[in-house]
């Protein structure tokens, strides 16, 4: 059972179950709305969004580097500017546009290199084999920020800059899979771990 504690301006903390939140909560002074979580897509229900300059060498750089398949691209009439595209990697998938492709999104993101390298968001890539990735990225041109490393929640990682500045964490750590403890035992804690995408 997996309890989640909210505390609203109120002052109390409530803490509720999974099951209460296939329906709407609505407490006394605070609100907490939540959506019924039987979404029936067999993809990642979240899906990074990011813009690049030149976002059609960008594509081709996340398939080499990454290993990303490419599902759409929407290229404009001027053969440069990608409208839209959509890459995968096993059942997650991101979404990729050119800065200016005419959009109403870009005039509220800025490029890493706007804002010295910082970002606030990046995305993190589960992979069967962090080592081999490692090898494709930094031989595509990967800026490595984080090296390398078995990490102590478990897995391999490493945090690197693509060609145009945004942070990407890859490794092994998956965190869809059950612990061990918690396969052998159903009254297992849930661990809490540092995140894993940095």
């Amino acid at each position: 059972m997996t309890a989640l504690r909210v505390g609203g301006p109120s002052g109390r903390t409530c803490f509720f179950t999974t099951a209460d939140f296939s329906k709407t909560t609505t407490l006394a002074n605070d609100m907490l709305l939540t959506m019924n979580t039987q979404i029936t897509t067999t993809g990642s229900t979240v899906i990074p969004s990011l813009r690049y300059r030149d976002a059609l060498a960008a594509i081709d750089w996340l398939v080499t580097a990454f290993g990303f398949e490419k599902q759409t691209v929407f290229v404009a009439p001027d053969n440069k500017t990608v409208q839209h595209a959509q890459l995968t990697l096993g059942p997650g998938m991101i979404m990729i546009g050119s800065v200016d492709n005419g959009g109403e999104g870009g005039k509220f993101m800025v490029q890493p290199d706007e804002i010295g390298f910082r970002e606030t968001a990046g995305a993190y890539l589960v992979v069967p084999d962090a080592d081999a990735v490692y090898v494709t990225a930094k031989a595509a041109g990967a800026e490595m920020i984080i090296d390398i490393r078995d990490m102590d929640y478990g897995g391999r990682h490493f945090s690197c800059r693509d060609l145009e500045g945004h942070t990407w964490g890859i490794g092994t750590y998956d965190p869809w899979a059950p612990e061990p403890s918690q396969q052998n035992s159903k009254s297992a804690k849930e661990p809490v771990h540092e995140s894993a995408g940095r």
